[in-house]
């Protein structure tokens, strides 16, 4: 077991989750210029490298530093253990006009956070010193527990990712993620807490009844709704999910036609349904 510096406790965090190793790193910056889908925000903040949800098409595999790590995406997951300093020596420079879009190479909500706190801990910097427009990405309810911090920001928007309506399907391609349903009731109760929400189907994967799908979605009282189909390529993704994911995809039949026909049915029924970068651009 490892002493993790950070913060007030006496209690180690683990060396493995699962199949995933743990490790803490010293990062260079925690703030990222934006780019890519995100290029409208001003920064990009990761707490963590790596993730332990581990999805089989997940494209942030594609970014990890050595193909060691990219072939065993999933497996590992690294802290950033400096990250709460590195924003604290932003307090001289506060980033009040600046728009910050968390995560987008990792989960903030991911099982690790739970117990650590990290992602808490920054939310706390940045309400108190900083006051950005922020957007925070997951597909983990844990982001309920962090209400009481995000009521207190002047501009939030949470983005929950939900893939499919069918829990096989979520199992096939998201095994160590939490239930679709968990989803949507965390995302219902940030809703009703007033705080700015939005579903992202991104990417859409094999949907079992789009009509039923839509409605659900809206029995959220969610609004806002982003979707994106699945793009099999071999350069932006590591080897290992992008094989898994596009096998998975042949055997559930699953084609650019299939997401068409089910794009068009829920935008019938969904109020704001927006495709691709132009869903992600900055609300604000």
């Amino acid at each position: 077991m490892a002493q993790l510096p950070l913060f007030d406790s006496a209690e180690p965090y683990p060396e493995k989750i699962g199949r995933t190793l743990v490790s803490a790193v010293q990062s260079k910056s925690i703030l990222s210029k934006a780019s890519g889908f995100t290029d409208s925000y001003d920064f990009t903040l990761n707490p963590y490298s790596g993730c332990t949800f581990g999805c089989a098409y997940c494209y942030a595999a594609y970014f990890a530093r050595t193909d060691e790590l990219k072939a065993n995406w999933g497996q590992w997951v690294q802290i950033k253990e400096n990250a709460l300093d590195l924003l604290k020596k932003r307090r001289k420079r506060p980033l009040t006009d600046k728009s910050i879009y968390m995560s987008t190479v990792t989960d903030a909500y991911q099982p690790l956070e739970k117990d650590l706190g990290l992602t808490r801990a920054i939310l706390e910097e940045l309400l108190r010193y900083h006051q950005p427009r922020l957007v925070i990405q997951t597909r983990s309810p844990l982001v309920t527990r962090d209400i009481d911090l995000l009521k207190q920001f002047n501009t939030v928007q949470v983005n929950m990712t939900v893939t499919t309506d069918d829990d096989v399907v979520r199992r096939a391609f998201e095994p160590t993620c939490p239930s679709n349903d968990r989803r949507l009731d965390a995302i219902k109760q940030i809703h009703e807490a007033g705080i700015q929400t939005c579903i992202t189907m991104t990417p859409m994967l094999p949907v079992k009844s789009p009509q039923a799908f839509g409605e659900k979605l809206l029995a959220t009282g969610v609004r806002k709704f982003i979707a994106q189909a699945f793009h099999p390529t071999d350069t932006r993704f590591a080897a290992s999910t992008n094989q898994t994911a596009r096998a998975l995809l042949r055997e559930f039949g699953w084609n650019d036609e299939n997401y068409h026909a089910t794009f068009r049915i829920l935008q019938s029924i969904l109020p704001d349904l927006s495709e691709g970068k132009a869903g992600f651009a900055s609300p604000w």
